[in-house]
């Protein structure tokens, strides 16, 4: 685009991209608390609306000092901490230019004073985003002394300041149960249960083992034949809960009388009992897709062999699909919940039914006994659909490959080799 007008565009836009840059490298470690946690969990969060009358009120404050904020000079830091604290000064003096009220006023007072508290620790989280990577991993002596002296820093500031810093740590962790890994290394007694649950921290594990109950109440409900479109959910939930339990069984020793032991060993009770229950189901849903009928040999001798005139979709179809998909994609939380070897017999099981029956299909299809070849090699592709979905990739590769060069042969061809 040309002319003035563009131009006045570009400016603009560059103004306010410069702007928001800026916005987010002083407030980098609030910024995820401006959002609700993508995975469901309960964390401390302020409304959307509320980060751009903060930075507004903020960046009005010393709008000389801005321009330090661009680039990578060492003052960029200490000028992003100095417009922290002019956020909360602006929280303390202008509340309801930053907040306005509206809704529950208890709630938002509430809201504006931890706000105001994640501001005046800002600097100190700052310091500590850093080597957040470092603290998850296997922290050596020297990271785990500097993770205490972080929040030894942050409890002089605020009583709760330790706490609180954790919640402004914890935002920026896409995965929830991480959060354990730094918790046990808070103190060498916080991988003990006793301590753990007595301390302000305890509100970290009481939200992972809800988020647990919540996602174990979902998979119990969870009903094949009417929620085929929340499979993949299912399968999410199923290896979030497995990777919470087996990091609380890494991080925590867990007593089985207390309250915690006790809705672990409940939950996952539950879900082990769902699953095995999705399993058996998904046996009998492959039958139920692909059924067997008996047909007439010699004289009284049957045999049983694919009805090729089974539909190749319908909720019947779609509901081993879904199934089937579910088997595949569990390995990880059918260990965690005791059901692999079940679910390996199964995959083995099916592999076999599967490729008998697509033998079986293209013999008959290869001998025109189909009614409809088209149709009954549609029956095929779904045998292959169905092995890829427990990843029996080589079964299916076969099972596509011959049914590349399945068909009858035309009549005449058949009647010209008879005669010879």
């Amino acid at each position: 685009m040309g002319g003035g007008r563009a131009a006045e565009l570009r400016t603009i836009i560059g103004e306010e991209t410069r702007d928001r840059v800026r916005r987010a490298t002083v407030l980098a470690p609030l910024i995820p608390m401006f959002r609700d946690r993508a995975d469901g969990i309960s964390a401390m969060t302020f409304p959307a609306h509320v980060l751009p009358r903060l930075w507004r009120a903020a960046r009005e404050r010393e709008p000389e000092l801005l321009i330090h904020l661009d680039g990578d000079e060492p003052s960029s830091v200490a000028v992003a901490d100095r417009f922290c604290q002019a956020a909360a000064s602006a929280v303390r003096d202008q509340p309801d230019l930053v907040w306005p009220p509206s809704g529950d006023e208890a709630v938002r007072q509430k809201g504006l004073a931890d706000l105001m508290a994640c501001l005046d620790l800002a600097h100190l989280a700052r310091r500590g985003l850093p080597s957040l990577e470092v603290w998850l991993k296997r922290p050596d002596g020297d990271q785990i002394a500097e993770l205490r002296l972080l929040l030894k820093d942050c409890a002089g500031v605020h009583v709760d300041g330790a706490q609180r810093v954790l919640e402004m740590l914890f935002a920026h962790l896409d995965d929830a149960v991480l959060i354990l890994r730094i918790l046990t290394q808070t103190s060498l007694a916080a991988g003990r249960e006793g301590f753990l649950s007595e301390s302000e921290l305890a509100g970290f594990v009481d939200r992972l083992i809800a988020g647990v109950d919540v996602r174990a109440r979902k998979i119990e409900a969870f009903k094949p034949g009417a929620d085929l479109a929340n499979v993949g959910t299912v399968i999410a939930d199923l290896n979030w809960c497995a990777g919470v339990l087996g990091e609380l069984d890494v991080t925590l020793t867990l007593s089985p009388q207390s309250v915690w032991g006790k809705s672990v060993r409940d939950a996952r009770v539950a879900i082990a009992r769902r699953l095995s229950g999705l399993l058996r189901a998904a046996d009998k849903a492959v039958e139920d897709a692909l059924p067997l009928e008996r047909v007439q040999l010699a004289g009284r001798m049957t045999r049983k062999a694919p009805r090729l005139s089974a539909p190749v979709v319908g909720p019947t179809v779609e509901a081993a699909l879904s199934l089937l998909q579910l088997v595949g994609s569990v390995r990880g939380p059918a260990s965690t919940f005791g059901c692999e070897a079940d679910r390996k017999s199964l995959v083995e099981t099916l592999t076999t039914r599967l490729s008998d029956y697509a033998d079986q299909a293209l013999r008959m299809i290869n001998e025109g006994e189909a009614g409809d070849e088209a149709h009954a090699l549609g029956l095929v592709e779904l045998t292959a659909l169905c092995l890829d979905h427990i990843d029996a990739d080589d079964p299916a590769r076969t099972v596509r490959r011959r049914a590349a060069v399945a068909g009858a042969p035309p009549k005449g061809v058949e009647a010209s080799s008879r005669a010879a």
